[in-house]
């Protein structure tokens, strides 16, 4: 029975509707119309796998398309095994999630790994099972169950790129299958390798130099940009795209409503570029999106994209032709540190100016911590231009973040050093990189209420910004460093896992104690929600940075509705006076002094 036959009148009208469009993008790239006609098959099987309630989910936020933009928009991301450990332990958690008010939660990788090897879950064996280490497919739909019953969306990977090397596709290529070595790069000599080495940049240079490795079995050399267990897909071959899109909807099925696009600039692979930002991309970006509108339009697309803004507008495609629904807000948490770091907020002003600057249909997920490192792409350009020698910049902030600079506070490590180059990225949870941890271990009760009091100032001024926030599980108690991952033979090599430690729920219960450290984060990050509980903050609001004639301050000014509501952001350990000019229509002049790290909020 054919696609048509097995879908009702909804996927019907929704595909008639996109069918031009998804043709003409996959003969495009592949001019295969079997391999089409496999896509809209699976399509059409997923549409009819469908559960009953997660359809009605799709007709509510086909009625309203930018939920995810709201004010009330609240979220976290965290390692389900260090929370909570099992997907039902942690559907056991679902409450403590509420009490914050959470409406998006995006969990780690969970899908088949293989172990211990599998950076952190992004060598992925099989996308469409749970890993027996979290539990199983169906713990997987009664979370997203509960979690949807508790107002809360669920956020998954979708690791785009690459597989793990134990993939069945690639151990069916070590085997010697042509078929499946045509799902990677693979080669018999150099030739084409060095090739692409001519031209595409490495990825991890010093922990994971080049961009192929030898396989041994196959005796062939293999594409890996990442690490040597982990196989770059090639989406020149139509199958893999249309594997890779049928597991996207099968995870739709289970009730994610999120699918994070990691690495997804990297995709499509081509001789003689660095392999990076192609068009093809966002054909296939573009793909994946029309295949969710018309099976699950409920699920929303956020995409990783590491890249300068002029690079970012692109992957959210026109508002005739969406591609990502949002992206993660990289750049801005670089520059909010960098801020912390100088007490000089200008390059984090240009940052944001130049994000506020790209189309309305533009939306970030904006953070201070996640899994990964502070990689410190800031605009050489700009800093340029202010005067600011990029190279000995980026190894101040690497070795301040470390606490190897005079008069740093922070706590933290150098993540994938590289002395040639000088570069090195930095690891740390938010409250050790903030100074808590130093003035908990000196004691230092004056320290540490500096040290809240810049952690308290980057969440506010984090979510002040065009977007919504999302927290790291722990932020909101202050959780510190987790120095015992030096201890574990299998997780020493890796310095990210000093933030990416077990979630302290002694602490945890210290949370409604006057006085306490766990208490005053929690009670920081309610403020944050409740900033946000404004009209200015609704989804069409007019977002822009202001001249607060002090460098040392970030002004920001959000209008909606006839509402103004001004932000000013004090980066520095001293007390600051702010004077803001006036413009007609918005707001008048106004001036405000503001103490040592503290934000303070205007209305207008």
């Amino acid at each position: 029975m054919g696609y048509a036959a097995q879908a009702d009148d909804v996927f019907r009208t929704r595909l008639a509707e996109r069918s031009d469009e998804l043709d003409q993008l996959f003969m495009g790239l592949y001019d295969d119309q079997s391999a089409l006609d496999a896509l809209k098959e699976a399509m059409a099987e997923a549409y009819a796998a469908r559960p009953g309630d997660l359809r009605e989910l799709d007709e509510a936020r086909e009625a309203d398309p930018e939920w995810y933009k709201r004010g009330d928009m609240f979220g976290m991301t965290m390692y389900s095994d260090l929370f909570a450990g099992s997907l039902n332990a942690l559907a056991d958690r679902i409450p403590y999630l509420q009490e914050q008010q959470l409406t998006y939660l995006h969990l780690m990788p969970i899908l088949q790994m293989p172990h211990p090897h599998n950076d952190g879950g992004y060598a992925v064996e099989d996308f469409d099972n749970v890993d027996p280490a979290f539990g199983t497919n169906e713990d997987l739909a009664a979370l997203t169950a509960k979690l949807r019953k508790a107002g809360i969306s669920l956020c998954l990977d979708f690791v785009m790129n690459h597989t793990a090397s134990t993939h069945r596709w690639a151990k069916r290529a070590q085997e010697g299958d042509p078929e499946y070595q045509s799902y990677y790069f693979c080669y018999d000599d150099r030739t084409v390798p060095d090739q692409f080495d001519g031209t595409v940049p490495q990825v991890f240079p010093s922990a994971a130099p080049g961009n192929f490795s030898w396989n041994e079995q196959m005796g062939k050399w293999v594409m890996t940009q990442f690490y040597p267990f982990q196989w770059d897909l090639n989406y020149r071959n139509p199958k893999v795209l249309v594997a890779m899109l049928s597991s996207a909807m099968h995870l739709a099925n289970l009730g994610v409503e999120v699918l994070r696009l990691d690495a997804v600039p990297y995709i499509w692979k081509q001789l003689g570029t660095n392999c990076r930002n192609l068009p093809q991309v966002h054909a296939i970006v573009r793909m994946l999106r029309i295949a969710l509108e018309c099976v699950c339009p409920a699920v929303v697309l956020k995409g990783e994209v590491v890249m300068a803004p002029k690079e970012l507008a692109a992957y959210f495609g026109t508002p005739e032709k969406p591609e990502c629904h949002m992206l993660y807000n990289v750049s801005m948490m670089v520059n909010l540190w960098s801020a912390l770091a100088n007490g000089d907020t200008r390059l984090l002003k240009a940052q944001t100016d130049a994000l506020n600057a790209l189309s309305p249909n533009c939306w970030f997920v904006n953070y201070l911590r996640c899994h990964d490192d502070i990689g410190w792409g800031l605009d050489e350009d700009k800093e340029r231009e202010l005067d600011i020698d990029p190279l000995e910049h980026k190894e101040f902030l690497y070795h301040f973040y470390e606490g190897a600079v005079p008069g740093s506070w922070a706590m933290g490590e150098l993540y994938n050093y590289d002395a040639a180059s000088s570069d090195a990225r930095s690891c740390g949870t938010t409250a050790s990189l903030c100074g808590v941890e130093r003035a908990v271990i000196t004691h230092d009760k004056p320290a540490l209420e500096t040290a809240v009091s810049r952690d308290l100032l980057m969440h506010k001024a984090m979510a002040f910004l065009r977007g919504f926030p999302m927290l790291s599980c722990g932020d909101e108690i202050a959780q510190l460093n987790g120095w015992d991952y030096k201890e574990d033979p299998d997780r020493v090599e890796d310095s990210r896992n000093l933030h990416r430690s077990r979630f302290d729920w002694s602490k945890a219960a210290l949370r409604a104690q006057l006085g306490t450290l766990q208490n005053r984060l929690w009670d920081g990050m309610a403020e944050l929600r409740s900033m946000r509980d404004d009209p200015c903050f609704a989804p069409d609001a007019w977002v822009s940075t202001w001249d607060a004639h002090n460098d040392g301050v970030l002004a920001l000014v959000r209008k909606s509705h006839g509402e103004t509501l001004v932000g000013l952001f004090n980066f520095t350990g001293q007390a600051q006076h702010a004077w803001l000019g006036g413009s007609d229509g918005i707001m008048g002049p106004m001036d405000a002094d503001l103490g040592a790290y503290e934000a303070k909020l205007v209305r207008r």
